[in-house]
């Protein structure tokens, strides 16, 4: 009698011990349907790491918010929460990290996030001559600044600016593209170089619009780029 208790109990602690073990692998296999609001999915994606690491995918679109079809409530991401420019209250800045696959053309490229999402980017805040539908007097040497600048895998870190949407009408990442081995802000250095001007979208100045300005002015006076070319 005594023998068959003990194994009883051994057998309770044993199945007990095993369920409370399935708790954390169960948390390996979150995906949205497992959330009712948006804040719910978006305090799991941080607590993974978000935005720089995605282990449950909850950010299908890379914009720092997790599952954005989800009723709110809606969480905050202490700086990395996505949102719309209307109104009063602003998105907050949204950092991510990626390398680059490709030079579209001077002010846009494409790169591939850490999460392994392919995103098309544009340099907010800069706009340099066409090279598609019709090629402008600089175009193509812009285009080469920035392929010199950013060749095929280099590192970069995306910075949104608070001030502007985070996506343009195309669907392409508004952002100030930092080259990480040297931290150069490169929206600015095409500037500087002579192969952008400063663009205003909108009537509404992007944050980094004095400094820009001053690379600009000195790229005038040099002349450098498109202002000594065209």
């Amino acid at each position: 009698m005594r023998r068959s208790l003990v194994l009883v109990v051994a057998l309770v602690a044993g199945v007990l011990s095993t369920l409370a073990g399935a708790g954390p692998a169960a948390a390996l296999d979150y995906d949205c349907s497992d959330f009712s609001t948006q804040a719910q999915a978006q305090k799991v994606y941080l607590d993974a790491g978000g935005p720089r690491s995605d282990p449950y995918r909850l950010d299908a679109d890379d914009d720092g918010r997790a599952c954005d079809s989800l009723p709110c409530p809606c969480g905050s991401s202490g700086g990395s929460t996505s949102g719309s420019t209307s109104g009063s209250t602003r998105p907050a800045r949204l950092v991510q990290y990626g390398r680059v696959t490709k030079v579209v053309d001077g002010d846009t490229i494409d790169v591939r996030l850490h999460s392994g999402a392919q995103r098309r980017v544009r340099l907010v805040g800069i706009d340099t001559p066409e090279v598609y539908g019709g090629v402008e007097c600089g175009g193509r040497a812009a285009s080469r600044s920035l392929k010199r600048k950013l060749p095929t895998g280099t590192p970069v870190k995306l910075v949104s600016d608070p001030t502007q949407d985070r996506v343009d009408r195309y669907g392409r990442l508004l952002r100030y593209v930092v080259k990480r081995s040297t931290g150069r802000d490169m929206n600015r250095t095409q500037v500087w170089l002579g192969w952008a001007t400063v663009y205003v979208y909108a009537g509404t100045p992007f944050e980094r619009v004095t400094s820009y300005r001053r690379a600009q002015s000195d790229a005038r006076s040099a002349p450098r780029g498109i202002w000594r070319a065209c």
